[in-house]
């Protein structure tokens, strides 16, 4: 990637890498949603030892892509607490809260 020339190309690619991640952050509600019929209850759903295994993901592919692993971190324990409460929204529409 060539070095941006301006503020405004930053943020112009900043808008677009948004645009992609919104885009994928959707496919995820989509698998988040599908899981939520294959829990039995509210602690299925939190499942606290994922959420660690999923951290401890993100900050070994950070640590080796260039993104400061506490970065990684940060951003995936507020992305999933999000989709935690997605899902249980998700989980009790259907009933098995």
């Amino acid at each position: 990637m060539s070095a941006p020339e301006s503020l405004a190309e930053v943020r112009a690619r900043i808008d677009a890498l948004d645009g992609q991640l919104i885009r994928l952050l959707a496919e995820r509600q989509q698998l988040v949603r599908a899981a939520a019929g294959f829990k039995r209850d509210e602690q299925a759903v939190r499942a606290p030892d994922r959420v660690e295994q999923v951290v401890a993901l993100a900050r070994g592919r950070a640590l080796t892509s260039g993104l400061e692993p506490a970065v990684a971190e940060a951003v995936w324990r507020a992305m999933i607490g999000a989709f935690v409460t997605l899902e249980l929204d998700a989980h009790a529409e259907l009933g098995q809260s």
